[in-house]
This record gives C-alpha cells, structure tokens and sequence, in this order.
C-alpha cells in the first residue's frame, strides 16, 4: 500500500503545478498576442488614413509579401525549433536556437536581397515599396525568430516584452514616416522598428545567431522543415496570390478595402498568424503528458477562437459609419461591405488552428502538407473566382467558404491521426 500511496502523492502534486504552469504560459501567450495585435492594428490604421486607399494597397502588397517570406523562415527555422525543443533542457535549447535564428537571419538576407532587386527593376509605386522591404527583412524575421524560441523555452514573458520594445519603437518611427508620407517611408519604419527589437532580442536571450551553422540545422531538420516550408509558403503564397490577382481584376483599391476590413478583425488575425507561438508547443506538452487529452485541447482551442472571431465580428456590423470613418479613414466605405464575409472566414479559420496545432504537435506533416495544399488551393480559386464574378464583395464570400471548407479537412486529418497514434502507441500493461 505505501508504494501505491506515495505515487499518488507524486502524481498530484505536479499535476497541480503543470496546470498552473500552463495558464502561465498561455496568460503570456495571450498578452503577447495582444502586444502584437495592437502594434500590428495600430500600423495598418495609421497608414491607411495617411495614404488613402490606393497607397495603403501597395502597402498591403508589400504586407503580404512579407508574410510569405516570414512564412518561408517559420517553416524552416522556428517551427522545426517549437515541435522538437520545447520544454527540452537548457543547454539543448540554446544551441537549437543559436542556429534556428541563425537560419531565420540567412532566409532574411538571402530573400530580402531579391525583393531589392526585385523592387528596383519594378519601379512606379510599388518598387520603392518592395525594395525597402527587401532591406528590412534580416530583422524583420530575426525579431518573429526571438518569439518562437521563447515560447520553446516557456518564457513567454520574454516574447512579451520584445514586442512591446517594437511597439514602442514604431511611435517615433511612424511619426518620421507621417512627415515624408510615402508607402516606401512607412515600410521603412516598421521594419526598423522591428529590428531594435531584433537587437534588444539578443540581450534578452545572450544568444548569438550562427549564420554558418544554418546548413547543418536545415540537413538535422529536413523531414519536418521542408514539409511545413511548403505547407506555410502555400497558406501567405495563396494570400499573396489573391491579393496580386485582386489586384489585377478589380484595382489597388480592392486590395486596400480588403486589407481595410482585416485590420477591423485584427486582433484575431494577428491571433492566428502567430498562433503557433504558442498552441505547438502546449499541444506537444499536452501529448508527452496526457496524450489522451489531445484532442479535447485541440477543439477548445479552435472552438474559443471560432467563437470569439464570431463576437467580435458581430459587434462591428453595428459599429455607426461615423465610427468606421473615424477608425479607417476613406477607407472605411469599401471595407465595411466586407466585414460579413471575412468575420466567417476568420472565424473558420480560428476553428481549423486547433486541428493544425495538434497535427503539428503530432508530428504529422504529411497529413497538415496535405490540409494546407487543399486549402490554399480552396483560398485562390474562391478568392479570384468570386473576384471575376462579383468583384471585392465576391472575393471576399469566396474566401470565407474556401477557408471553412479547409478547416473540415483540417479536423477530419486530425481525428484519422489522433486514431493512428493511438494504435500505434504500445499501452502499459500493469503486472499487479
């Protein structure tokens, strides 16, 4: 009876602790996402009552593309990082991010000199934007790298407090980008401040990026990074796709009015873009400890998200016009005949991040690869389809169906993996 009794004791003690542990986490979690949100928010409306709705487009295209590159550094750097070394020891840790970020600062030069090039040979009102993007992408990206290791490591309050440095830098910065008034000056901004929280991300974390370690940490982590390069560059590449053939179709003003509507939903899209930061790593804890309660983290995960997008969404149908046009400026008359359409899309894509946070936790690339191709595919042709046939109104209705599509198969590959790891796993057989 004593053995029996002492393990119990064993057991309830740090159950207890792992569950405060994990409110820990994602408390911080959650006040780094509004850190974010806020800052992203705050960038987005101020540029687009600065430019009107043409220019913010360019920026808009400049914005996408960044998300594509930032998706390329994730899939190959950091999301590696937060499946295998989250909650590993110390010394292991440090040395996978010494050469996780390295890698992310490489991505970050590599394809921050093509969009220069890029931009230069481009020219009129979108090549200066790109080409100061181009510039501003090493930090960019080594700054999003610091995040991810954080939250590997459980400190998510570290996170936190980087993004509040780049939110506090952007104040000056933007204010210096207003009095030019150029897209290319307020692309210049926000990715300088990015970069002092970069830098301030090095002192936080006394870790030095080892760019010529890269190589090897792409060879150790090829079966996993290769597999979600692709899986993330198809979810920005069919974002940026839309927005390019949105573009063409129907005008800049079409990609400003649709990027106007996504910034009234921005708290929960800048939830779900960096959403991986911190449900991965919770999830892979959740399956070493309580394998069982996988799935069940999974659906409340995805289900708060759905709900709250839901919410939110609702509440800006009633917001007066006198509102909107205080918040997004001329903006606000094309964005507001969207605010339906994406608050579906956004809330069906809230649903499907549980799903992916569990199959990434899982280790199941080859099933998300497979998700992530339907549904990217579903977002272009749904975004341009309803595009050629209604025009903004239609893209955006297009987008929300292709993304609630997405989010079924999304959840119908995590129930199929959930079943194989369950079979696949040897269950302890007790003796007495």
């Amino acid at each position: 009876m004593t053995p029996m009794t002492t393990q119990g004791e064993k057991t309830t003690t740090p159950a207890g602790s792992a569950k405060r542990a994990l409110v820990g986490r994602l408390s911080w979690g959650l006040a780094d996402q509004a850190a974010s949100s806020i800052s992203n928010f705050a960038v987005g409306i101020y540029v687009a009552r600065s430019l009107g709705v043409t220019a913010f487009g360019v920026f808009s295209l400049a914005w996408v593309t960044y998300g594509v590159v930032l998706n390329v550094s994730r899939g190959l750097a950091t999301d590696p990082l937060v499946v295998r070394f989250s909650g590993v020891p110390d010394a292991s840790w440090r040395g996978a991010v010494a050469r996780s970020s390295g890698t992310a600062l490489g991505v970050g030069g590599a394809l921050g000199a093509a969009s220069v090039v890029a931009g230069l040979a481009l020219g009129g009102r979108v090549g200066p934007a790109f080409a100061c993007l181009g510039v501003m992408l090493p930090g960019l990206l080594l700054q999003d790298a610091w995040r991810f290791s954080f939250f590997a490591a459980g400190t998510g309050r570290k996170a936190f407090v980087n993004d509040v440095v780049w939110g506090v830098a952007l104040i000056p910065a933007m204010a210096v980008a207003a009095r030019v008034g150029s897209v290319a000056a307020f692309v210049l901004a926000w990715g300088a401040s990015a970069t002092v929280a970069a830098g301030y991300g090095y002192l936080q974390s006394g870790i030095r990026p080892r760019m010529t370690e890269a190589r090897g940490w792409l060879r150790e982590q090829r079966d996993l990074g290769y597999r979600y390069l692709v899986e993330n560059v198809s979810l920005s590449g069919a974002s940026q796709l839309r927005a390019y053939g949105l573009g063409a179709i129907v005008g800049l003003g079409a990609v400003g009015a649709v990027r106007g509507a996504e910034l009234l939903m921005g708290p929960f899209l800048a939830v779900l873009m960096g959403l991986s930061l911190v449900t991965v790593p919770e999830a892979a804890r959740v399956l070493r400890q309580a394998p069982h309660r996988l799935g069940k983290f999974c659906l409340l995960l995805g289900g708060g998200q759905a709900a709250a997008a839901l919410l939110w969404g609702g509440s800006l149908l009633l917001m007066p016009d006198r509102l909107g046009r205080l918040v997004l400026g001329s903006v606000w008359h094309s964005a507001s005949q969207l605010i339906a359409a994406i608050t579906l899309g956004v809330a069906g894509a809230g649903l499907g991040t549980g799903a992916a946070a569990g199959l990434r936790a899982l280790g199941a690339a080859r099933r998300s690869l497979r998700c992530q191709l339907f549904a990217s595919a579903c977002y272009v042709s749904g975004g341009l389809g309803g595009a050629a046939l209604a025009g903004t109104v239609g893209s955006a209705w297009g987008v929300a169906t292709a993304t609630v599509s997405g989010s079924a198969v999304w959840w119908l590959q995590l129930r199929s993996a959930l079943r194989e790891h369950h079979h696949t796993t040897v269950p302890e057989v007790r003796t007495s």
